[in-house]
């Protein structure tokens, strides 16, 4: 599976993307080609790559050229909506996959704003981003993430920054707020300086495509590329870095929480109503293991696992349900195998099959909604339609 690990520690923006995969070797030419398919006017831009220093290390430069009637006019095209470049990017000859690539960050960018500024998706107006250049790295980066034929996205850290920003919407603290909404979810951190160090544009590639992870996925490296940005900050390069590979092996390593507590003076209700809440509230697993405890009293231990933000959350839900006075928690790795969701229509109904390199399986639930709605048996309706997912019939 080909991965890209996007370095952002320093910070991230469209146009230090569209740079780090051109640095990885995507060619200028079959950018500008591609982007010529979107319906623009031919004289609307120019693209130039250069490498440049930052910081002590090199990178490479991407710039957009506008006309001089575009740059008199600041960004130009503020009238664009995003309902505009939906449609525009619809309409377009681009493939199926740069069209869906580029449309999830665009969508992600209008929620972002549509919460700031407290308007429905279809009306944002974008300013900046409404702009031919940050449309340009917007589709850059699907086009180039296409060409390279990347199936999954990783991503580090970022900065949050600090200071001021002038906009469209006028002086805005760092992150400015359509920034802010698009950081939820990702890792962040304040070991840079001030400035604005992640783009709304970055912030919108991060969020729509690349997966936080904490370290480094284990990797086989075959292509790096550093993008630089415009701005030369003091305290550190203003590169983003992107590492693009093959994951060393087919098993994604996970840390989750194990918590787990004995119990001598619950009934067997209280333990199985206990541990319906928990699944109810995410855990992973729960399950419970027959103890002797002190002074020779029969218990039960109760253990769970969840994911590593959860085990507060699980372990005040236990404390609450069954009076125990405490928990221990420790944190665990585990091998999860690649899968997917597939949703297959059988001659019974729409089943979801969970799907690895190893083999499929139909969806639990799905098969007893099927059982109880015809009156089959749970075991007749899973080899039915396992036998057509199989089969392709």
């Amino acid at each position: 599976m080909s991965v890209l690990y996007l370095d952002a520690t320093a910070g991230i923006a469209g146009d230090m993307t569209v740079a780090a995969l051109l640095d990885m070797g995507v060619p200028l030419a079959y950018l500008k080609g591609e982007l010529g398919k979107l319906g623009l006017p031919e004289d609307a831009f120019n693209l130039v790559e250069e490498q440049v220093l930052r910081g002590g290390m090199t990178g490479r430069h991407f710039t957009v050229q506008l006309p001089h009637e575009h740059q008199h006019h600041g960004h130009g095209h503020h009238h664009r909506s995003y309902a505009d470049i939906r449609q525009m990017i619809a309409d377009s000859d681009l493939s199926v996959n740069v069209k869906e690539l580029a449309q999830r960050i665009f969508l992600r960018l209008a929620e972002a704003e549509a919460q700031a500024h407290q308007v429905a998706v279809d009306q944002v107006r974008f300013h900046e981003v409404g702009a031919v250049d940050s449309i340009v790295d917007i589709m850059g980066t699907a086009i180039a993430l296409d060409w390279l034929k990347v199936d999954n996205v990783y991503c580090s850290a970022v900065p949050l920054g600090g200071g001021f920003v002038e906009t469209a919407h006028g002086r805005l603290p760092v992150p400015a707020p359509a920034t802010a909404e698009l950081l939820k979810g990702l890792a962040v951190h304040n070991k840079c300086g001030t400035g604005e160090r992640v783009t709304p544009t970055g912030a919108a590639i991060l969020a729509a495509l690349a997966d936080p992870v904490k370290n480094m996925p284990e990797m086989t490296v075959s292509t790096i590329g550093h993008g630089a940005g415009s701005k030369d900050f003091e305290d550190c390069p203003n590169i983003l870095r992107g590492f693009l590979g093959e994951l060393s092996e087919q098993l994604d390593h996970e840390a989750i929480a194990e918590l787990s507590c004995n119990l001598d003076d619950v009934t067997p209700e209280q333990l199985g109503y206990t541990m319906e809440q928990l699944f109810a509230a995410g855990a992973l697993d729960v399950w419970h293991t027959p103890i002797q405890m002190k002074k020779q009293r029969p218990g039960v231990m109760l253990s769970l696992l969840c994911r590593l933000d959860q085990k507060e959350q699980m372990a005040q839900l236990v404390m609450q349900e069954t009076g125990t006075l405490g928990m221990r928690v420790q944190q665990i790795q585990r091998l999860v195998q690649q899968r997917r969701i597939e949703e297959y229509q059988t001659s019974l109904g729409v089943v979801r099959f969970k799907v690895s390199q190893y083999g499929s399986k139909p969806e639990y639930d799905d098969c007893c909604r099927i059982a109880r709605e015809r009156g089959l048996a749970l075991r007749e309706v899973q080899q039915i339609v396992s036998r057509e997912y199989e089969h392709g019939c």
